[in-house]
């Protein structure tokens, strides 16, 4: 069966990037202790405290989710409470996994952005100390944002300097961080230790890896009993180092800033382009590699015989475009003349 075109549906409709399967191939000879204690992941976790920080505590999982939900429960009793925004992957796409398993209550936001603020904090700091009520423990953003949207370090400073002033938590879900960071010029260390947070998801997934994601935490407390929660949580891979091996070649000689720099850039030109058409309209800014655009709601089932993409807001008539590591001018140029042809 040959391959699907190349669409901009999601970044993880991509496939793998060449270096990272030569990386899983190189680990494929031979056999190698299982669930961990092996040579692949101790190269994968140095690389992680080369740009994270000698002290980060880190530990690899199957999927985002279950990196955002075993993440969480390290950092919650089931007492308490996770604020987020309404648009988080945590509260939307995830089928209510992070209040089965943590138990917790999420407290949701409305912003325009995507982004919380030390205001919206602060507005769901009530009841504190009340049995009643659950309290607030983690305040839990998305970089980038599921609108694009991408946080600046000084940003992310002052809400955790607003959770921990607080005797909060700072969560960070960083599924796109690669293109957070591509987008700001800044380093991974810059957008986490540096700022404030606790803990992370960091996600390869979406950056040209088969599959794989890993917890971070600044806050070794927290991760004290992680090993225990990951394996009650089935997210403890027996072969391990085919995870490992990944990471490894993603945080090495600047992949992981090459495949987001290009997502991002890809994602400018698309939008660009989509500027150019009169009767479109941009409705985020692009700071990532999503651009998020209005189309005439007749176009939308013409456009996707041919090209997969979401629907973000119906009613609107919003879509949501996803460049990724391996998108293709070529692949945009496609896209646009369809997308010409079919509003002609």
């Amino acid at each position: 069966m040959s391959a699907a075109r190349r669409g901009f549906a999601s970044d993880n409709n991509a496939g793998v990037h060449p270096r990272i399967m030569r990386a899983i191939e190189a680990a494929n000879a031979g056999h190698a202790v299982a669930y961990g204690d092996d040579a692949f992941t101790s190269a994968a976790l140095e690389k992680f405290r080369e740009h994270f920080g000698e002290q980060v505590d880190v530990h690899f999982v199957f999927g985002g989710t279950g990196a955002n939900v075993l993440g969480l429960k390290s950092m919650t009793k089931p007492h308490q409470a996770i604020i987020c925004t309404t648009l988080a992957h945590i509260n939307v796409d995830e089928c209510g996994a992070p209040e089965n398993f943590t138990g917790c209550k999420l407290l949701t936001v409305e912003t325009g952005d995507g982004k919380l603020t030390p205001d919206h904090v602060k507005s769901c700091l009530h009841g504190l100390g009340d049995q009643h009520h659950v309290q607030p423990k983690v305040v839990s953003i998305s970089q980038a944002t599921e609108l694009g949207t991408v946080y600046t370090p000084l940003e992310i400073e002052k809400l955790a300097q607003c959770a921990h002033d607080a005797g909060l938590l700072l969560h960070m879900d960083g599924a796109r961080i690669a293109n957070a960071a591509a987008h700001l010029n800044v380093s991974l260390k810059a957008l986490t230790l540096e700022a404030g947070v606790d803990a992370l998801s960091f996600g390869g997934t979406k950056n040209g890896m088969m599959y794989g994601e890993a917890v971070v935490f600044f806050n070794r407390d927290l991760a004290r009993d992680f090993k225990f929660i990951r394996k009650q949580g089935m997210q403890l891979a027996s072969k391990m180092r085919f995870i490992s091996a990944q990471f490894a070649a993603l945080l090495s000689d600047g992949l992981w800033l090459e495949t987001a720099s290009h997502a991002n850039r890809m994602a400018r030109l698309l939008a660009a382009e989509i500027e150019r058409i009169p009767q479109l309209k941009i409705t985020r800014p692009t700071q990532a590699n999503a651009v998020f655009v209005r189309l005439p709601k007749r176009s939308i089932p013409l456009m996707q015989r041919e090209y997969f993409f979401y629907v973000w807001d119906e009613e609107a008539s919003e879509v949501r475009l996803i460049a990724s590591f391996d998108t293709t001018e070529d692949d945009i140029g496609d896209f646009v003349a369809l997308l010409k042809r079919v509003l002609d």
